[in-house]
C-alpha cells in the first residue's frame, strides 16, 4: 500500500500561511515603487465627451496619468477580445476603467485620481436580459448589431413525440442570481522591468501562460518579453481567470520603466471583476407512468454583462446539463447568453452547472410527486449509467459512477438522517425536512477547446536517485494542487516528498499546464507530472548520467465543438458525479432556513490526499450555502448595491451545518494519475436544489428563485395559504 497516494499529508504551504511567512501580492509592495490608482467609470453606459488629466498630472507626487492613447493594443478577453483596458470613447458598465494614475505615494495617487476630470453623455442602457434581444433594445456593442452573445441549441430525438408519450408533464420557471467570488485577498500586484529588459508582473491568477499571452498582445511584445509570476494566491473560484490589475501593472511598468504597485480595496475588487451568471430557466418535463422520463424542453437565458468573458462556454455547460444527470431520449434546449450593461459575468465554481441543476433536480422531484413515485426511485430509473447517450448524441466517457454515488448517498441518509422515516419537529414553528439531489459536472475543458498539460521532471544523483525537480506552470489557488503534484511525483519516482522540488509559479521557468479551473489540475497536471516522472525514471535507468530530464505533454481524449444547429458533439472527456442529502430547519415565523446536516457523496476516482478532498468538500459547501441561502448580490439599473461585506452577506461559521458528512468513493478514472479525477466544484452543483427540495419537504412550498432568503420563504408560505403565486423579490 502506498504511503504517499491517499495519505492525509499536510499541505506544503500550510506552515508559511499560518505563520504569515507566505507573501501574497499586496505583501510584495516595496518602498520606492509607484502606486497606481484606477479611475473607474461609475457609469452604466455613457460616451466620454471630455477626459482632462492636466490637474491630476500637476498634483505633487503624480508621475503620470495613462489613458487609452497609451495602450498599444486596447482590447483583451479570455475568449473574445471585446474589453478595452482603458476606455477611450464609451463605457459599458460601472467598473470600466478610464485612466490609471501613477504617483510616488498612495495618497498622491488617490488625490490625483480625484482630479481626473471625465465628462460623460449618458447613453440608453439595457440592464434587463429579458429585453436585451428586443429589436429596439440599446446595443452594448453596436458593431455586433445584436446583444446576442451566443445561442446554443441542443436537439436530441423528437421532442413532440417525447411529450406525446408522456403521461405526466410538469412545468417550472427558475431564477438564479449573481454571486461574488469574495476571495480572501483583494486584487493586487507589482510589475517592473528586469535585468533582461523583460516586463515582469507578480500577482495572483489562475493561468500563468494565458495571462502572459494576453498582456504581451496588449503591449505589442513577444511573449518571451513578458514574465508572469504568482505569489501566494488567496482564493480564486474562477474570479481570477480574467485579467484585472495585471495588464494595468504591465502597461505602467513598460511605459514608465519603474516598479509599480496596485492594491485594490474590497470595493474596487468587487466592481472590477466578473461575477457568477444570473440565469433564468423555463422548462417542461414529461414522463411515463412507469417513471421513465420521455422529454425535457428548456429555455435558458444567461446575463453575460458588458463583456464576453467566458459566457459562451458557461451557457454551453448550462444547456448541456439542462436535463441533469439523467438519460432522456428527447431533448430540446435553447441556451442564450446576452450582453447587458450589467457587470460582466464569467467563470465561477461550477461554471453553469449549479444553475442548471437547481432547475433539473427540482423538476425530477416534481415529476416524482406528480407520478406518485418515490423521488429516489425515479432517479434510479433514469440516472446515467455506463454507455448512456448524452444530450449531444454521444456516449458518456467511461467511468460513469452516478448510480453508485446515488445509492451510497441513499444508504448514508437512511442510517444517519433517518431518511424516509417520520421526522420530529423541535417546535410548532420549526419544521424539518430532507432533500436529496444528484449532480454531474465536466472536469476539464469542453467542446473542442484545446486541452493539454506539460510538465518537465529532472532527476539528480550519483549512483542512487537523490532528488527530483518538477517544473509545471500550475497555479495553486488554495485547492492544494502543489501538494498533490508533489505527491504524484514522489509516488512515481519512489522518493520521499521532501526530495521533490516544485517550480510552478513563473511563466519563464515552468511549462504551460493550463488553468487552475474546471477541476482539471489534479487530472491534467497530475497526469503530466506522472508521465514525465515515469519517462525521466526510464531514462535514469538507461544511463549513468547524474542528471536526466524528461518533458511530457499530456493530451486527453478529444472533444469537439457543438454543431450550431443540433448541438451534436463530444462535449467532454471526463465527468465527476455527486449526490447530496440535506436536512434543513425552516422557521415558519421568520422564514429563516437553517441547514442542519449535509451528506455529500463524491466519486473522486482516487483520493491523492484524503484530507484535502474532505477540505474541498467542506469549503465548497460553505460557498454553496451562500449561493443557496445568503448571498444576495444586488444590482439595480446596472449599479452594484452590495460592493462590500457589510452589505453582501457571506456565510460565517454560525451559518454552517451542525454536521458535514463527506463520503469519498474511489472508482478510478482511466485518464487520471493513479485513477484520480477532479472534484473541487462538485459539492456546489446539486446543493441549492437539495436545499429547495428539503424546504418543500418541511413546509410544502417550492422556492424557485435564488438566494432563498427569509423574505422569499415567507412570500411562498403566504401565497400557499392564499393559493396564489408568491411575489417576486
Amino acid at each position: 500500500m502506498s504511503e504517499v497516494i491517499g495519505a492525509a499529508l499536510p499541505r506544503v504551504d500550510a506552515l508559511d500561511k499560518v505563520t504569515g511567512k507566505a507573501c501574497y501580492p499586496a505583501d510584495l509592495v516595496r518602498p520606492g515603487m509607484l502606486y497606481g490608482k484606477v479611475v473607474f467609470a461609475h457609469r452604466v453606459h455613457a460616451r466620454i465627451t471630455r477626459l482632462d488629466t492636466q490637474a491630476a498630472r500637476a498634483y505633487p507626487g503624480v508621475v503620470a496619468v495613462l489613458t487609452a492613447a497609451d495602450v498599444p493594443y486596447n482590447a483583451y478577453g479570455l475568449i473574445t477580445e471585446d474589453q478595452p483596458l482603458l476606455c477611450s470613447d464609451v463605457v459599458r458598465y460601472e467598473g470600466d476603467k478610464v485612466a490609471l494614475v501613477l504617483a510616488e505615494s498612495k495618497d498622491a495617487a488617490e488625490e490625483g485620481a480625484r482630479r481626473v476630470i471625465v465628462e460623460y453623455e449618458d447613453l440608453p442602457a439595457i440592464t434587463d436580459p429579458e429585453r436585451a434581444l428586443d429589436p429596439d433594445a440599446p446595443l452594448v456593442h453596436p458593431a455586433r448589431g445584436t446583444n446576442l452573445l451566443l445561442h446554443v441549441p441542443i436537439r436530441k430525438g423528437d421532442i413532440a413525440r417525447g411529450f406525446a408519450e408522456a403521461d405526466v408533464t410538469v412545468e417550472g420557471e427558475f431564477q438564479t442570481s449573481w454571486q461574488e467570488h469574495a476571495y480572501l485577498q483583494p486584487d493586487a500586484g507589482i510589475a517592473y522591468i528586469d535585468e533582461h529588459g523583460r516586463v515582469v508582473v507578480e500577482t495572483a491568477g489562475q493561468w500563468l501562460h494565458e495571462d502572459r499571452r494576453q498582456i504581451a498582445k496588449i503591449l505589442g511584445l513577444p511573449e518571451e518579453q513578458v514574465v508572469i509570476r504568482y505569489a501566494a494566491i488567496g482564493g480564486a473560484f474562477g474570479g481570477r481567470e480574467d485579467l484585472n490589475v495585471q495588464p494595468l501593472l504591465a502597461l505602467a511598468a513598460w511605459k514608465l520603466r519603474r516598479p509599480v504597485a496596485i492594491v485594490w480595496s474590497r470595493e474596487e475588487t468587487t466592481i472590477g471583476h466578473h461575477k457568477r451568471h444570473p440565469v433564468r430557466i423555463r422548462c417542461r418535463w414529461g414522463a411515463r407512468r412507469d417513471g421513465r422520463i420521455t422529454a425535457v424542453q428548456a429555455d435558458i437565458l444567461a446575463d453575460g454583462g458588458a463583456y464576453a468573458s467566458t459566457s459562451a462556454e458557461v451557457i454551453k455547460v448550462a444547456a448541456l446539463f439542462a436535463s441533469g444527470c439523467y438519460e432522456v431520449p428527447n431533448i430540446w434546449v435553447d441556451g442564450y447568453a446576452v450582453y447587458t450593461n450589467n457587470p460582466p459575468t464569467g467563470a465561477f465554481r461550477g461554471f453553469g452547472a449549479p444553475q442548471a441543476h437547481f432547475a433539473a433536480e427540482i423538476m425530477v422531484t416534481k415529476l416524482a410527486h406528480a407520478l406518485g413515485i418515490d423521488p429516489i426511485e425515479l432517479r434510479r430509473r433514469n440516472i446515467y449509467h455506463e454507455g448512456s447517450i448524452e444530450p449531444t448524441g454521444h456516449p458518456l466517457p467511461p467511468g460513469v459512477s452516478a448510480p453508485l454515488v446515488l445509492e451510497r448517498c441513499v444508504d448514508e441518509a437512511r442510517v444517519r438522517l433517518g431518511y424516509g422515516q417520520p421526522r420530529e419537529h423541535p417546535a410548532p414553528h420549526l419544521r424539518r425536512g430532507v432533500g436529496l439531489a444528484c449532480g454531474i459536472k465536466n472536469l476539464g475543458y469542453s467542446f473542442g477547446y484545446p486541452e493539454q498539460a506539460t510538465a518537465t521532471v529532472e532527476l539528480f544523483g550519483r549512483g542512487d536517485l537523490e532528488r527530483a525537480c518538477v517544473r509545471i506552470g500550475a497555479a495553486d489557488v488554495g485547492q492544494g494542487a502543489h501538494t498533490i503534484l508533489r505527491q504524484i511525483a514522489a509516488e512515481t519516482l519512489g522518493l520521499p516528498l521532501e526530495r521533490i522540488e516544485l517550480i510552478c509559479a513563473d511563466s519563464a521557468e515552468a511549462p504551460n499546464a493550463g488553468s487552475a479551473s474546471a477541476s482539471r489540475m489534479t487530472l491534467m497536471g497530475g497526469r503530466a507530472v506522472h508521465d514525465a516522472a515515469r519517462e525521466a525514471l526510464r531514462k535514469w535507468h538507461e544511463t549513468d548520467a547524474e542528471h536526466v530530464s524528461a518533458t511530457v505533454q499530456f493530451r486527453p481524449p478529444r472533444t469537439t465543438p457543438l454543431d450550431p444547429e443540433t448541438g451534436e458533439c463530444i462535449p467532454n472527456y471526463c465527468y465527476g458525479y455527486t449526490a447530496q442529502t440535506v436536512e434543513v430547519e425552516v422557521n415558519t415565523i421568520t422564514g429563516q432556513v437553517r441547514v442542519v446536516r449535509v451528506i455529500s457523496v463524491h466519486d473522486v476516482g482516487r483520493a491523492i490526499n484524503r484530507q484535502q478532498v474532505e477540505g474541498q468538500i467542506e469549503g465548497c459547501l460553505a460557498q454553496a450555502l451562500g449561493f443557496a441561502l445568503l448571498e444576495h448580490f444586488q444590482v439595480h439599473d446596472g449599479k452594484i448595491l452590495t460592493p462590500n461585506f457589510s452589505t453582501y452577506l457571506l456565510p460565517t461559521v454560525l451559518d454552517m451545518p451542525e454536521e458535514i458528512i463527506p463520503v469519498i468513493l474511489e472508482h478510478g478514472d482511466p485518464n487520471g494519475p493513479y485513477g484520480a479525477r477532479g472534484m473541487a466544484e462538485m459539492p456546489l452543483v446539486p446543493f441549492a436544489a437539495a436545499v429547495a427540495i428539503a424546504i418543500h419537504d418541511a413546509v410544502g412550498v417550492w422556492i424557485t428563485r435564488l438566494p432563498m432568503t427569509p423574505e422569499r420563504v415567507l412570500d411562498a408560505l403566504g401565497a400557499a395559504q392564499h393559493h396564489q403565486a408568491p411575489a417576486l423579490r
